[in-house]
């Protein structure tokens, strides 16, 4: 008995993927979770955006009782939906999940300080730099890290093939940094310096 319990559960487990997993999983059912970026209602259909670290992702909800799970919720509410992939033409990458269920994880009931489910991010730059966790989720933001780290594996790429060895190495700087908050003193040349507060220490 418990050996058919087991595979039971087993066969109707739905697997957890990325948004950029989709196309490999076309008629089956998953479960993508990340943050609610857009949901637009026309009519009786409503499109949802959700949005986890690796891209965006279409779904498509008929049943009015699985938005009312959102209801009051903000943009960037954690939440977690499951359904069928299904190739769709008009759908942006040509894939969206149908037959679908909601589930919030982590609720966004305050007003976000921008909309960060625009295509440019309208923010001042102090607004910005007060919300900047929030804020440097922004799709234009993260494609802005992934070219950038995409420029430094190039160069440890190229540099590793001519046989040069990459080290990180302690810098040392006049002044206390970052308000003075948990600096490290040390004596240099009869001088006080400060490690820096940096990845490389």
């Amino acid at each position: 008995m418990n050996t058919e319990i087991r595979e039971t559960r087993q066969s109707t487990t739905v697997r957890r993927i990325r948004t950029t997993e989709a196309q490999d999983h076309v008629g089956q059912r998953v479960k993508m979770a990340g943050w609610l970026h857009r949901l637009r209602r026309l009519g009786a259909i409503s499109f949802l955006v959700l949005r986890d670290g690796y891209g965006l992702f279409q779904a498509v909800f008929e049943d009015e009782h699985e938005l009312d799970k959102l209801q009051g919720l903000q943009t960037e509410s954690v939440i977690e939906i499951q359904g069928r992939i299904v190739a769709e033409p008009q759908a942006p990458g040509g894939l969206e999940l149908h037959d679908g269920h909601i589930h919030v994880i982590t609720p966004v009931t305050e007003t976000l300080p921008f909309e960060i489910n625009k295509k440019v991010l309208k923010a001042g730059l102090d607004v910005f730099l007060d919300h900047a966790p929030v804020g440097l989720r922004h799709p234009r933001k993260q494609a802005t890290f992934r070219l950038f780290g995409g420029v430094l594996a190039g160069f440890r790429a190229a540099l590793a093939e001519r046989g040069f060895t990459e080290i990180q190495t302690p810098k040392l700087v006049g002044t206390a940094t970052e308000g003075g908050a948990n600096v490290f003193a040390v004596d240099y040349f009869q001088q006080r310096a400060y490690l820096a507060q940096s990845p490389q220490f």
